[in-house]
């Protein structure tokens, strides 16, 4: 992982397999920490195909609570490694949120039962299970990640863009596709493939509020980044309960 993360490995080499990967870093222009992100997410996303698809018997609850800490262990040894405050104090803003958002999905297989979280051989906080305590981490990181980078060579108008049709890209995605490990899945609701409408709007508020958000604390002490968490977890809440009135219970009515 050292040999990884040290700089000389982004530079152009004259040999190796690593040419095509050093050239289209350099073409593209990543700063340092745009190439540690993109190293990372590659390193974790080998790490996924292996670990889900691996032969061994492990429920796929445990296999991801894993993948939730190695991805957090990842990020906490890089940001220490290259002694990047901003990358460290991003991590823990969207790890507090990402413990608040077990109460919006709570809410929603308990309360709404539009949620489902089958048995996955992990511990569940009420209806939801164990590893999604961590499991938002992920997709928030990237998204105020690349949110910030975009505002940094274009705009805040084009970031907000950006931000906006990622989180609408990642969180669609997740839908469409993680209910394949089963892991969790909509119910009685409106549906695009096993992608829930009432959700994506919410989930976009998410994302674009999570990146302003943490702008507004970023260099603030642990307490603000938990009051602001604390507050985009209830717009989230509220934006997916108001969507999922309007769309299932006015529109369908």
């Amino acid at each position: 992982m050292l040999h990884i993360l040290r700089p000389e490995i982004f530079q152009s080499g004259k040999d190796g397999n690593g040419d095509g990967m050093q050239s289209f870093l350099k073409s593209i222009h990543l700063e340092t920490r745009e190439k540690d992100a993109f190293v990372v997410h590659a390193l974790f996303s080998l790490i996924c195909i292996l670990m889900i698809v691996a032969p061994v018997n492990v429920r796929t609850g445990i296999r991801l609570f894993v993948l939730v800490i190695v991805y957090d262990l990842i990020l906490v040894f890089v940001g220490w490694f290259r002694k990047d405050r901003d990358w460290l104090q991003l991590w823990i803003f969207v790890s507090i949120l990402s413990l608040f958002q077990v109460f919006p999905d709570w809410f929603l297989s308990a309360q709404l039962k539009i949620l489902v979280f089958p048995e996955d051989g992990l511990f569940k906080i009420g209806t939801v299970s164990g590893y999604m305590m961590g499991l938002w981490t992920i997709p928030l990181f990237i998204i105020v990640f690349v949110g910030e980078q975009m505002e940094k060579r274009f705009s805040s108008g084009k970031a907000a863009l950006g931000v906006g049709f990622l989180s609408l890209i990642m969180f669609g995605g997740s839908e469409q596709t993680l209910w394949m490990l089963e892991s969790w899945y909509a119910r009685n609701v409106t549906m695009v493939g096993h992608v829930a409408i009432y959700i994506l709007i919410p989930e976009i508020i998410l994302g674009l509020a999570t990146w302003y958000g943490y702008k507004m604390v970023k260099s603030r002490n642990v307490l603000y980044k938990t009051i602001a968490a604390f507050g985009i977890m209830q717009l989230y809440l509220g934006s997916a309960a108001y969507f999922y009135f309007v769309l299932e219970t006015l529109v369908r009515s």
